[in-house]
C-alpha cells in the first residue's frame, strides 16, 4: 500500500514547487535507492501533461568511478547531463543513498578533480536557474543509511522527512504558505540593512549586505525548506566562525570546521576532523574560498541535527554560511564548481545586530 504521505510530496514537487505545465521538459534524478519517489514524481509529471526524464544514479557505480576512473575519466562531462541543464524547463533532484559515508576512505584529490571538472555545467545551472528559465527542487527520499546518521530507525526518520515537509497534513500548500508569510516579516525588515555582525562563543563576524536582496525560501526550491537567504557583499567578510555541527560534502565528513576570513575570502582553515578534505574542498576553484551566501534557519519542525544538510541548514535558531557560488539573484556575484552549506547553531546563545540594532539573540528574531 502506498504511503499517501509520499503521493503528497510527489504532488507538492510537481505542483506547488515547479508548478509543472503540460508539455514541458523535467527531469528526476536519484539514486536507486530512491526509486519509489522517483516512481511517484513520474506519475505526477505524466498527470500534468508534461515529458519526464530520468537521469538515475547508482552510488556502487558512482564509487567505482572514484576508485577505478583515470583522471581523464573523472574530468569528463556527461553530454547529457549537459544537454538537460541547458535546455529543460525543470529539474528535481531526489537525495538519499543506502550509505552516505561510502566515500569517507576516497582520495578527497580525485572528489576535487570531480567537482572542478563540473564548474562550467553548475555555472550553467546556477544561472538559468536564477533567471527562471529552469525551475528546479530538491527533496530526500528516506533511507536506512541516512536513517543511522540521524540516530533513528527507519520508521523514526520517515516520519521526521515527511513532517518537515508538512506531508503529514492533509493540506501541506496551505502551510508552506502560512510559512512564506511568517518568514516574509524577517525578509522586509532586512531590506535595506547594510551591515551585519555576529557574536557568539564560537563566532565573530561581520559581512555586508548593503544592496543585495533577501529571498524568502518556502518550499519552492527544496522539499524541506524553510529559510531566507542573501548573498553578501563579495569583499566584506571578516573574522572567524567555528561550526558547532560537522558537515558532508561529496561523501566527506568534517567536523570542527573553524574558517578566518578576510577581505571576503577564507585566509585559514582547519577542522578537527579530515582537515584534508576541508582543503581539497576549498581549493576546488579560485571561487571555492569566497562567501556565496548568508542564510537564517525557519522550520520550527526541524530541531535537531540529523548529518543531512537538506534538513540542518533549515533548523530553526540557526544560521548558515555557503563557501562557493552565490545565487545571482540576490546580488552575489562569486563563481565557483562549489556551494557548501556550513551551519551554525544560536540557540545555546549568541547575538546579531544589523547596522549596529540588536535583532537576533539565542536562535531567534527579536525585531
Amino acid at each position: 500500500m502506498t504511503d499517501i504521505r509520499l503521493e503528497r510530496l510527489a504532488h507538492l514537487l510537481v505542483h506547488y514547487s515547479l508548478e509543472v505545465k503540460a508539455g514541458e521538459w523535467v527531469g528526476i534524478t536519484g539514486d536507486v535507492a530512491v526509486l519509489p519517489l522517483l516512481r511517484a514524481l513520474h506519475r505526477a509529471i505524466l498527470r500534468a501533461g508534461a515529458h519526464p526524464s530520468i537521469i538515475m544514479s547508482d552510488e556502487a557505480m558512482e564509487f567505482a568511478l572514484l576508485r577505478e576512473g583515470s583522471d581523464e575519466q573523472l574530468a569528463w562531462n556527461d553530454p547529457m547531463t549537459t544537454s538537460f541543464i541547458e535546455n529543460a524547463q525543470g529539474y528535481i533532484r531526489v537525495a538519499g543513498v543506502p550509505n552516505p559515508r561510502a566515500k569517507t576512505n576516497i582520495d578527497p584529490a580525485r572528489i576535487q578533480k570531480q567537482q572542478a571538472a563540473q564548474g562550467a555545467t553548475f555555472g550553467t545551472f546556477m544561472h538559468r536557474t536564477s533567471s527562471g528559465d529552469l525551475r528546479w527542487a530538491v527533496t530526500l527520499f528516506p533511507t536506512h543509511g541516512w536513517a543511522q546518521e540521524a540516530g533513528m530507525s527507519l520508521e523514526e526518520f520517515t516520519d521526521f522527512v515527511y513532517g518537515a515537509a508538512f506531508c503529514d497534513l492533509d493540506d501541506p500548500i496551505g502551510a508552506w504558505l502560512r510559512l512564506r508569510d511568517l518568514q516574509q516579516q524577517k525578509v522586509d525588515w532586512l531590506r535595506g540593512k547594510r551591515q551585519i555582525r555576529i557574536e557568539g562563543a564560537q563566532v565573530d563576524l561581520e559581512l555586508s549586505i548593503a544592496g543585495r536582496s533577501f529571498i524568502n525560501s518556502h518550499g519552492r526550491h527544496s522539499i524541506s525548506d524553510g529559510e531566507i537567504y542573501t548573498g553578501p557583499v563579495e569583499n566584506s567578510a571578516n573574522g572567524w566562525v567555528k561550526f558547532n555541527f560537522p558537515a558532508m560534502m561529496r561523501g566527506q565528513w568534517i567536523k570542527g570546521i573553524k574558517l578566518v576570513f578576510r577581505d571576503g575570502r577564507v585566509v585559514e582553515a582547519t577542522a578537527d576532523e579530515n582537515e584534508r578534505g576541508l582543503l581539497a574542498l576549498l581549493d576546488t576553484d579560485d571561487g571555492a574560498r569566497a562567501l556565496g551566501e548568508f542564510a537564517f534557519g525557519m522550520n520550527e519542525r526541524i530541531l535537531r541535527p540529523t548529518g543531512q544538510l537538506l534538513f540542518d541548514e533549515k533548523i530553526a535558531g540557526t544560521f548558515h554560511i555557503a563557501v562557493g557560488a552565490g545565487y545571482p539573484d540576490t546580488g552575489n556575484t562569486n563563481r565557483s564548481a562549489l556551494h557548501w552549506d556550513l551551519v551554525y547553531d544560536m540557540r545555546p546563545g549568541g547575538r546579531m545586530y544589523a547596522d549596529g540594532e540588536l535583532f537576533y539573540e539565542n536562535g531567534a528574531f527579536i525585531i
